[in-house]
């Protein structure tokens, strides 16, 4: 008597959406994260290819739930725009070109040894590490580029600037804010509270001018 048996069903892995740590420790940390994210994301926005993330879980190997990061800030080329649960490598054949790390009393040690290297593993071309209290690193911004599959410390300008040459920005370290300008335009990329405030003068101005108009015409 023959006895066959039924293969081994499969068993479906399960890729968290959540690592159940904080996203960041403190309010200046939140806000910087939110704040990078919103800019890169409103700089390409006209990039149907660029996908910009924060605080979302990155899957780098299949079937191994374990082998993930949850980079700060990262932009990817390649990938398209829209809205993700998780980012899976083998999905999206497509590695960050630039990540962001915003770097705190519990991520210090991680942020510039683990992290960077797994990074330069992965073929990230830029990692940028930001102390925005100035309390971990010297200096407070520091700006990593891939060659030969290692990081190379960028050389800062005068003021500490450092050079994106992936994303075509200069950023700067100020009053515990990542300013993020363009290189080609020289304009300031605005937080969305700046932009917002932009927005509401622009609205009090086109107000002041239909009263004022509406004052001239009653003059008649």
């Amino acid at each position: 008597m023959t006895i066959t048996l039924d293969p081994p069903r499969k068993q479906k892995i399960e890729y968290p959406e959540s690592d159940g740590k904080p996203m960041a420790e403190t309010d200046t940390h939140i806000q910087l994260l939110g704040n990078v994210r919103e800019m890169l994301k409103d700089f390409f926005r006209h990039e149907p290819q660029i996908y910009v993330a924060g605080n979302l879980l990155f899957y780098y190997e299949e079937g191994e739930p374990s082998a993930s990061v949850a980079p700060d800030v990262f932009v990817v080329k390649g990938a398209p725009k829209g809205d993700r649960r998780t980012y899976k490598l083998w999905i999206e054949k497509r590695a960050p070109c630039v990540v962001f790390e915003f770097t705190s009393r519990s991520t210090r040690l991680e942020d510039t040894g683990n992290k960077k290297s797994l990074y330069a593993m992965l073929g990230v071309q830029e990692y940028f590490v930001c102390d925005p209290l100035g309390e971990y690193l010297t200096p407070p911004l520091q700006g990593f580029e891939l060659k030969r599959g290692d990081y190379v410390r960028m050389s800062p300008e005068t003021d500490g600037a450092l050079i994106s040459r992936e994303l075509g920005l200069r950023l700067k370290l100020e009053d515990r804010s990542l300013r993020l300008i363009d290189v080609k335009t020289g304009e300031l990329l605005l937080t969305p509270a700046e932009a917002m405030e932009k927005v509401r003068n622009a609205e009090a101005e086109a107000e002041r001018l239909r009263e004022e108009l509406k004052r001239l015409k009653g003059e008649k």
